[in-house]
């Protein structure tokens, strides 16, 4: 298909006798800037994310997990944390804050702390009961006991902190 340059322009002009539908051209910067590309999910740009570090306090009340699950997946979206991590982060956030529910001091404090470094978001929640959780393996019809073999199974690292009148279980996901 003939082409001209326009002078002011230099980007080629179809002549109108051989006018066919267009195909995509690629338009070149006179000064050569190079191509542009939307860098807002690469790998790079997350890590130059700046450190993230949040405390939520709540009551342990049946209401509290969902509290804190909606909490942790904002905290870690504003991170630039999302897709398959995000969710996985909030569930396991409910998983834990049920169990401090469950198994903790009724209508006491219920910690919850969250760390983003470099991609890895760190969560925390903390009761101030003297239990030590343990990893079960449950039977495939009981009607509860897999909370923390879900955190095992799907956080990159996970584990306890005990003192007294203090437990501490924590997790991390990891965003790659």
């Amino acid at each position: 298909m003939p082409t001209t340059q326009t002078p002011a322009s230099g980007i080629p002009r179809v002549h109108e006798r051989d006018a066919r539908p267009a195909e995509p051209r690629i338009v070149v910067h006179p000064v050569g800037v190079g191509e542009v590309r939307d860098i807002r999910s690469a790998a790079s740009v997350r890590l130059r994310a700046p450190e993230v570090h949040d405390e939520l306090v709540l009551t342990a009340t049946p209401s509290a997990p969902r509290t804190a699950r909606h909490w942790v997946m904002q905290i870690a979206a504003a991170a630039g944390i999302g897709g398959a991590a995000n969710q996985v982060a909030e569930l396991l956030t409910g998983e834990v804050v049920a169990n401090t529910v469950v198994h903790g001091p009724h209508d006491s404090d219920v910690v919850v702390r969250v760390t983003v470094t470099a991609g890895v978001l760190h969560v925390e929640v903390t009761d101030h009961g003297g239990g030590t959780p343990h990893l079960r393996r449950t039977e495939p019809t009981a009607p509860n006991g897999r909370g923390l073999a879900i955190v095992d199974a799907l956080s990159s690292a996970w584990g306890t902190t005990h003192e007294p009148g203090r437990t501490v279980v924590w997790f991390e996901v990891d965003d790659s």
